[in-house]
């Protein structure tokens, strides 16, 4: 229990020493299993009130701690460099607080004094080698978990793929639902996957531009599932170009044949990519100036050529 402080009043929390701390959960399922971010302040503040620290600013991030650049953990750094007074960190333990080798640097850097609560650890400045050296131990370790549930996370997708099942979220046109064997698949949804059909039929005639096109799907009611913004020239180009809606799809640098019923059919698609390079290769405009190279090189983006052009009379570029 934290003893009683008999300092007058205006003086008690200025005496104490400074300290921050940082709470984490990387997803909200963790707050089924006891990390949740309640959970977290509760024990972090009585362990400030037990060893008569002065909270003075909280922390708090709801993502993984895989890669920097969490929006809590940068707050917090910002905190640290306006403010050399404060340098006493208290966090649950080495895995909330970071992941990766780049945040541990960055913070080591910052020559705090760092309390792990529920590790029942101390590092600073002053602590031994070989209380520095488990540490970095549990960072590697804490590195390890994140690599290797990506491997394994990577290793499912790859044998979904070859499973015929698409591994990853639903594109515009098809929804993710559960099939009566419990696996995560796709089918055609109900309300876009018509107007995709149609966007296929439309492009293929060759009499629209994907602008147009863009147009026409907007006015049939196309927006993004999400945010229901209208869909970009951008995302039309890559709908016409992605094989999925055959009923096969690219995973990996590999071609599998999928389980889920077509949007559009095989010949109809090769009809689409057949305009798409069509209107491509007809995009090397004829120059005034005859430059090496002229017509060889395209942009992978929009297939338009990559042209030389002379500045100030003389200058090729």
């Amino acid at each position: 229990m934290a003893k009683k402080d008999d300092r007058p009043n205006g003086f008690s929390s200025a005496l104490r020493r400074q300290a921050i701390l940082y709470a984490r959960v990387s997803s909200k399922e963790q707050e089924k299993e006891g990390y949740s971010i309640p959970a977290q302040l509760k024990n972090l503040r009585g362990h400030a009130e037990s060893v008569d620290l002065n909270l003075v600013a909280e922390f708090v991030d709801v993502e993984t701690a895989k890669q920097a650049g969490r929006s809590g953990f940068t707050q917090m750094l910002d905190f640290l460099k306006k403010n050399p007074n404060c340098r006493i960190l208290l966090v649950e333990k080495t895995d909330r607080l970071y992941r990766n080798l780049k945040d541990w640097v960055t913070l080591d850097e910052f020559d705090l004094e760092i309390h792990f609560v529920k590790e029942n650890v101390v590092l600073s400045r002053d602590s031994r080698s070989s209380e520095k050296f488990m540490h970095g131990i549990k960072v590697l370790m804490a590195k390890n978990y994140i690599d290797n549930l990506s491997e394994e996370t990577r290793k499912g997708m790859l044998e979904k793929a070859e499973q015929g099942i698409w591994p990853s979220f639903a594109p515009l046109g098809y929804l993710n639902v559960i099939d009566s064997n419990g696996r995560r698949i796709i089918e055609p949804d109900p309300a876009l996957a018509p107007i995709i059909t149609r966007m296929f039929e439309w492009y293929a005639s060759g009499q629209y531009s994907l602008a147009e096109i863009t147009k026409k799907v907007r006015a049939e009611g196309m927006t993004f599932r999400k945010s229901n913004d209208p869909v970009p020239r951008g995302t039309v180009h890559k709908i016409l170009r992605n094989r999925l809606y055959t009923g096969t799809f690219d995973w990996n640098g590999n071609t599998y044949s999928g389980i889920h019923a077509p949007i559009v059919t095989k010949d109809l698609w090769e009809r689409v990519q057949a305009v798409l390079d069509g209107r491509h290769a007809n995009r090397h405009r004829k120059m005034r100036h005859e430059f090496a190279f002229s017509g060889l090189v395209s942009c992978g983006h929009c297939g338009c050529s990559l042209v030389g052009e002379i500045k100030k009379g003389q200058y090729i570029y």
